[in-house]
Parts: structure tokens; sequence; C-alpha cells
């Protein structure tokens, strides 16, 4: 029996996308694409192709990331933690303010804790910076809640609330963002593609996307009344401040959209190949001389059993019961993973759930399946994968395939 591909096309701004049906054995001659530097492939969604599941409890603040400085138990902490989903996004410009606080100390010797994205940043930044450092974490890097992650450029992503954050707090986003930014440029072009562009194309049922702006209902409870946000239009938006580095999405032609949806339009995103990048960090570090030692911490007390007298913390969600940081509420997401197609270059998002083809899988995502918005996953806790859930998001792919428009 003969398999057949689809094959959807991309154009630039105003070509037409199409799908092409061929055979997979090569006895039908493709139909030339009108632009074959964007060739988009079919990939097979369905639940057995299903590698791994894997849940991230995003550590998020209301008033945004904690970067202050704390005297503990003879100590000088400086913390860095708190960044809802924007950990990845944000970790280079956190570590750069963190950083700068300790190098204010003048001591040569600094502890990081935690071997998340979020510490392993700081302890590279601050090898740069001369420091001596060691880090102490409970799981390496590829153990941590980092690698749960989506992985992709969402640098306002649950960062903050906008009340709560108070108005200060965009001009210290904007400065984070673009320090990581930046930083992240100079990985692009390495082998294994640590740090990538993929163009993502957003689909919708609807001829336009809803413009309007999201006011809180002050009739209805919020986070000022109860103590967790209760409304999407709670949270900060700080994204329309770096338009000016970050590719601006191109809508489709509206009679000529992919797998015949109402309306499109292709967004080039950033994104990480957590294998890759992961071990060029963590090679990075070791050839500058860093260690890493495996220690478990139950109390800020136990920060003075250290040798080092200053100690950037980077626990991420983790603050919550060793620092007991009750400020720091879940915020749950769930990845699935199917097998890598190094042929497929593209993602897609539609009716709440991503797909992201990475060097280390195919990675699907039902970020928003429950139609909640921003307030999707705040406050679940729950950190045992739901399978019911990542079939949900596959097949939501599944039926998009089923009915694409096939031109061949």
């Amino acid at each position: 029996m003969k398999r057949r591909q689809l094959l959807m096309g991309g154009a630039v701004l105003g070509a037409q996308t199409f799908l092409q049906q061929v055979h997979a054995q090569g006895s039908m001659p493709p139909t030339p694409l009108i632009d074959p530097a964007l060739p988009l492939k079919r990939f097979v969604a369905a639940p057995d192709q299903i590698t791994a599941l894997k849940v991230c409890l995003r550590p998020f603040r209301a008033a945004g990331p904690r970067l202050d400085v704390e005297p503990v138990a003879g100590k000088t902490v400086i913390h860095n933690y708190g960044h809802g989903g924007s950990g990845w996004s944000l970790s280079w410009g956190a570590a750069n303010i963190a950083v700068g606080k300790a190098a204010a100390k003048l001591e040569k010797k600094i502890a990081i804790i935690g071997c998340g994205i979020i510490g392993l940043t700081s302890a590279l930044m601050a090898q740069r910076a001369g420091f001596d450092v060691t880090i102490y974490t409970r799981d390496m890097l590829f153990q941590s809640r980092s690698v749960r992650a989506n992985g992709s450029w969402t640098p306002d992503s649950r960062i903050a609330l906008t009340e709560q954050a108070g108005p200060q707090f965009g001009d210290l986003w904007e400065q984070m963002a673009r320090f990581s930014w930046s930083a992240y440029r100079d990985y692009l072009g390495l082998p294994g593609n640590p740090i990538d562009f993929i163009d993502t194309y957003v689909l919708s049922d609807k001829r336009q996307e809803d413009k309007f702006h999201e006011e809180i209902d002050r009739s209805k409870p919020t986070y000022a009344t109860t103590g967790e946000p209760q409304q999407g239009a709670e949270f900060a938006r700080y994204y329309s401040r770096i338009t000016d580095i970050i590719p601006a999405s191109v809508p489709l032609d509206s009679g000529h959209t992919p797998f015949g949806v109402a309306s499109a339009k292709r967004v080039r995103r950033m994104m990480y190949n957590f294998g890759a990048y992961g071990h060029l960090l963590l090679s990075e570090f070791h050839q500058a001389g860093g260690r890493i030692v495996m220690r478990e911490f139950h109390a800020p007390s136990d920060l003075a059993a250290l040798r080092e007298k200053v100690i950037i913390n980077c626990p991420g969600y983790a603050a919550r019961d060793w620092w007991r940081d009750k400020s720091i509420i879940p915020v749950r997401g769930q990845t699935a993973w199917l097998p890598p197609d190094p042929t497929l270059h593209y993602g897609l998002a539609y009716r709440g759930a991503e797909m992201l083809s990475k060097s280390d899988g195919i990675m699907i995502q039902g970020y928003d399946l429950d139609h909640l918005g921003e307030m999707s996953g705040v406050g679940n806790s729950f950190e045992h994968p739901d399978r019911i859930e990542a079939e949900h998001a596959i097949n939501i792919f599944a039926g998009l395939f089923a009915r694409a428009p096939a031109q061949g």
C-alpha cells in the first residue's frame, strides 16, 4: 500500500499558501511549490506516537521575579527566582542583574543555588565577571523543571500582575528582555542549533482576530481580594516595548491560508533546543573551572554550612517550600513529545494547542484547552502527567490535517 504525505507550501506576504499531496514512494512526481524555500510537511499527529510527557510548574509571583538582596545565616543572598513562564526567555538578563549585585560585595568566590536554566546562566555570568563559582543543587539541568517547559521565546508570559508589579517593573523587564535577546543571538548558527528560529503558523477559525483591550472587571474577584489571580486581564503585558528588535508577524492572504482555516499569520519565533543548548552551557561552565555539588537544602539556615559568603539563590518553584516563599503561585503546564523529524521545521498554534518541531522531538502543548486564556493552569500544582490532556492537544492537529485541502 502507498503511504501519502501532505505537503504545505508557504509563501511570502501575499503569496499563495497551499497543500500538496504526493506519494511517499515517489511514483507520482510532485507539483512544484510556489515557494520551494518554505515547504511545510505534514507530521504524524497521533497519540500512539508519544515518547514522553512532561509537567512543569512555573514559579509565578504577582510582583514579578524576586531579585532583592537579603542577609541570611551570615551570608549575603541575592535572589533570582519567580519568573513565571518567562524563565528561559529572561534568564540572561535576570542573571546579569543578580551578578551585578553580587559584584558589589567584592568577594571572589560565589555560590549558586540551583542548576535549572536560571541557576546555570547565573553561574556563567558570574564566571564571566571573574568569580570562582560553585553550583549547589538537588537536580542537574536535565532533571530540573526547566527542561519540562515549552522552550520558546515568551518573555512576558505570566511574568507579573500589572498592578502588583507597579509601573516601575516595566523598565526592569525591558532591561532583562533586551539583554537576554542579545545574549541568545551569540548562540545562533552553532552546531546542533542550540538556539534557532522557527516559522510558527498561528491559525484561526475566525476571519479576523478579535482586537480589543481586556480590562479588569472590578465587580468580580481579583488578586487584591483573594491573594491569587482571578482574571486574565490582571496579567502584565510588556511585549510592545521590544517590537523594534522582534520579527513582526506576517498575515497570510485570507484566501490562501494554510489548512483551509479562515485566517492565519506567520511568526518567526526564537526557540531553544534543550539537548544541544543545555550541554553547551554545562560544557562552558566546566571548561571555565566551575564545580557542581549535589546538595539538597531544607531551610534558609542550611546556607550557614557553605564556605561562600555570597550566594545567588535560583531554586525556581522549589523556593515555595525550601525558602518558605508563599508568594509563589504554581502555573501548571504540560508538554507531550513525539519522535523528532529533521525534515520538519515549523510550528503551529491552533485552538489552544501548539506544536514546535525541535531537534529533540516534536513538542505538543495544550496551552489553553480550557479556553481560560492567561488563567489556564494558574494555581494548579498537580505535577503528574495527564495523558488525556496530551491526547486532546495532539488530536487537535490530527483533525486539522484530516480536513486540510490536498493539492497535487
